[in-house]
């Protein structure tokens, strides 16, 4: 298993950061007998097996690096990519927009380099699944790749198809869309989502917001949210706290909603008239 939350030590097989001081760092499955190539020397990979996490290791010409876990947020920035990838600051919001959590089963289509695939497979849990659609073939074998490199690819199943002829799947948690005419879909989204489930969705410019908008609302979804995520970092200096030179400002317009059930017409009442 890729994440093990709850050692204390790196272990064979585990996928692990090394970072070095100038905040550089690496990704490597330890292996025994391999050994990592960097500007700064060269780390053997049994040096680092046994080792507890958080432990300062040192490269063979001396140069100082810590061995961590990587975080997901370390995993997604490093997602190889031929396409632009979902951020983290999106993937975040996402996550907790959608509620996904253990033993979910959750749609996405356009699995793209799957940044978001990655991240939905880490939330779900190993009893949950997530099911990626996708039609172009060379992003679905990147994404496949991508997935296997973090140990993540058992809780997926990849789709080759135009989702134009609809999802196979029926009464799923969570659907997301990140494609570029969202709102093209959305009848087939809503016969695939449990009534009360969680739809998101992520598009470039406001005249495509108002498209999905008007789509969502004529097949009866409700408590729509537009938002966008902007993020600044703080140079971590106590005595000149301030914000760094650059921020992740916008990348797209997240829209949430939910399915819901049609209002049913109002009842005729009798009329009183004539009455004793």
């Amino acid at each position: 298993m890729t994440f093990t939350l709850y050692e204390s030590h790196a272990r064979v097989g585990d996928l692990a950061q090394l970072l070095s001081t100038t905040h550089r760092f690496f990704l490597l499955r330890l292996t025994p007998g391999e050994a990592l190539h960097t500007h700064k020397g060269v780390v053997l990979h049994d040096d680092l097996i046994g080792r507890p996490w958080g432990a300062q290791v040192y490269s063979h010409l001396g140069a100082p690096f810590y061995l961590l876990r990587p975080s997901l947020a370390d995993l997604l920035k490093e997602t190889r990519r031929n396409t632009q990838i979902m951020f983290p600051k999106d993937i975040g919001f996402v996550l907790v927009s959608l509620s996904i959590g253990p033993g979910q089963t959750v749609l996405e289509a356009g699995t793209g380099s799957g940044a978001l695939t990655t991240a939905l497979a880490f939330a779900v849990g190993a009893e949950g699944r997530v099911v990626s659609y996708e039609r172009r073939p060379e992003m679905q074998r990147l994404a496949r790749r991508n997935l296997r490199r973090v140990g993540l690819e058992d809780r997926v199943t990849f789709k080759l198809r135009d989702i134009a002829a609809g999802f196979d799947e029926r009464e799923v948690d969570a659907l997301f869309l990140d494609v570029p005419n969202p709102e093209d879909y959305i009848p087939q989204a809503r016969e695939a989502l449990k009534t009360g489930g969680f739809f998101g969705s992520l598009v470039p410019t406001t005249n495509q917001v108002s498209r999905l908008v008007a789509a969502l609302q004529a097949h009866h979804f409700a408590f729509i949210d537009i938002c966008e995520v902007l993020l600044r970092y703080y140079k971590a200096v106590p005595e000149r706290l301030r914000p760094t030179d650059r921020m992740v400002a916008h990348t797209g317009y997240l829209i949430f909603a939910r399915p819901v059930l049609p209002a049913p017409p109002p009842e005729n009442k009798p009329s009183s008239e004539g009455e004793a």
